[in-house]
Parts: structure tokens; C-alpha cells; sequence
């Protein structure tokens, strides 16, 4: 009995220490994005302020030297490349995701599942390397056969980088989405007298949706946030293009480009920089979170 009653204790201890460390481990998580929150805005917000909000957001110069601040052309850039690269990303993605999920022979669906899994783990600087080598010449060609010009490093090369790099989030979070489906829906959708492919389209790919916006969330992310890839790519031109075929500059570019020299207010406006990056990833988030909500009342 006392045997029994020391396991029980003993038992009891364990599992209230588990819960301690479980719960340590979600107040670093917590205190760790408030920590980073707490840096950025305390650094970012006197400089935005200092140089006016709209100055600092609708201005279409970059100039340090004459401290003048505007980041209209990098927050333009950012957006053209992120748009591009899910444009390019996202349809194929989702598409292998289906083959894989729906299609895929069981004799190539582990090498081809390792083969996604190997472009996730690809350092972004060799994707860098391989845009430089590979893209930007291709993508030059095009452009001055067509009559567009640019010298390669572009809106369009950025973009076709950044569609590949999404690629594994995205069809790694959209087919585990698939898979979740409940097989009758399928079922039911050819017993009804659905094609396969009416099937796919129509029942299963809205019954994941959650998933796959999840997914395309995340691609945002990665997209967004790039910056070794983009910086080898993008041209790193601060101005304002509707020419896919010439160079801009992403936020993120910006900050790394210049952080190892600025100072004062330069270095107080990059990290002000960072201050809109990160606003525009949380209203992303907010955005996809109210989506949720809406779909399960």
C-alpha cells in the first residue's frame, strides 16, 4: 500500500514538473516575441516620428546623406516581389500538392517527397547563387528580345526565385490539408457522379481551404522576408517601376544594404524599416486569423 502510494506521489510530482517546464517553455515563446516587439517599435517609432509618418511612407527618395527618408519605393518592391512570387509559387504548388495527395504512384512518392523536402533545406544563398547564374541571364534575354531591356536582375528574376523557395511550404502544408479530408467527401462527390478531377475541385480542395490559406500564409512570410536570395537578384534600385523587367529594392534589402554603416537617424530609420515589415506580417496574420473565425461560425 505504501509502495503504491509513493508511485502515485511520485506519479503526481512528475507530472506537475512536466507541466512547469511545459508551461516555462510557452512563457520564453511569449517573452521572446515581446522582447523583439519591445526592441523594434522603441527604436523604430521615435525615428518615423521624427522624420512624419507620411514622409516616411509615401516619400519616393532614399537618401541618407541629405537625410531624407522615404520607403514608399522599397514598400512597393516588397509588395511587386511577394505578389510575383505567389503568382508563380502558389498554382504550382498547390497542383503538386494535389498530384501527391490524388495521383502520385507509391514508386515515386518518396522520391519526390524527399526531393520537396531537400528544396526547403537548400540554403537561401545557393538559391541566390543559382538565380545569379541561371535567371538573372534568362531572364535578361527575355527582356531585351522583347524589348523591355534590363540587365537581368529584376522584378521577374526576384520573383521566379522567390515561387521556387515557396514551393515546399506551401505543398508541404496544402497536401497535409488534403490528407486531412475526410475520405466519404470524396466518395461521396463520385457517387454523386463527379469526374476525379470535378471531385478534387469542387469538394476536396474547398474542404482543406484552411489549410492551404495556412499554407499560403506562411509562403507570404517566407517570401516577404527573403533577403540573401533577393539581394543577388532584385537589382537593389530604390525607385518606383511598373517595368517587371528592371530592378527595385525590398524592405528587407534596405535594412541589410546599410545597417553595417548607418548611424543616428539612418540607422534609427532602418530599423523604423523593420517597424512597417513587421506591421505588414501582423495585419497578414490578423487578416488569416479573422478568415478563420469567419469559416467556423
Amino acid at each position: 500500500m505504501e509502495r503504491s502510494n509513493r508511485l502515485v506521489k511520485a506519479s503526481q510530482l512528475k507530472e506537475r514538473l512536466m507541466q512547469a517546464v511545459f508551461f516555462l517553455s510557452a512563457c520564453i515563446s511569449i517573452a521572446a516575441v515581446g522582447i523583439i516587439c519591445f526592441f523594434i517599435f522603441a527604436n523604430g517609432l521615435p525615428a518615423i516620428k521624427k522624420i512624419g509618418i507620411l514622409q516616411f511612407l509615401t516619400g519616393t527618395l532614399w537618401r541618407p546623406g541629405n537625410d531624407i527618408y522615404g520607403i514608399l519605393p522599397m514598400i512597393v518592391g516588397s509588395l511587386y516581389v511577394t505578389v510575383g512570387a505567389l503568382l508563380f509559387g502558389v498554382p504550382i504548388g498547390l497542383l503538386t500538392a494535389v498530384f501527391m495527395a490524388m495521383y502520385c504512384p507509391k514508386s515515386i512518392y518518396r522520391p519526390l517527397k524527399s526531393a520537396v523536402e531537400l528544396l526547403a533545406g537548400i540554403p537561401s544563398v545557393v538559391y541566390g547563387f543559382f538565380g545569379l547564374v541561371v535567371l538573372v541571364p534568362l531572364v535578361r534575354n527575355i527582356g531585351r528580345s522583347l524589348g523591355f531591356g534590363g540587365n537581368g536582375s529584376s522584378i521577374l528574376t526576384a520573383s521566379l526565385l522567390l515561387g521556387i523557395m515557396i514551393l515546399p511550404t506551401i505543398i508541404g502544408v496544402s497536401e497535409s490539408a488534403l490528407r486531412a479530408v475526410p475520405s466519404h467527401y470524396f466518395e461521396g462527390a463520385q457517387a454523386l457522379g463527379a469526374t476525379k478531377e470535378s471531385a478534387i475541385f469542387s469538394v476536396l480542395i474547398p474542404a482543406a481551404k484552411s489549410g492551404i490559406v495556412t499554407s499560403v500564409v506562411l509562403g507570404i512570410g517566407r517570401a516577404i522576408g527573403e533577403t540573401m536570395a533577393v539581394i543577388m537578384v532584385v537589382g537593389n534600385q530604390a525607385r518606383l517601376t511598373g517595368n517587371i523587367f528592371k530592378g527595385v529594392r525590398t524592405l528587407t534589402a534596405n535594412i541589410v544594404l546599410e545597417m553595417g554603416y548607418a548611424t543616428d537617424l539612418h540607422r534609427e530609420a532602418l530599423i523604423g524599416t523593420g517597424v512597417v515589415l513587421f506591421v505588414f506580417i501582423l495585419i497578414i496574420n490578423i487578416c488569416v486569423s479573422l478568415l478563420k473565425k469567419g469559416e467556423h461560425r
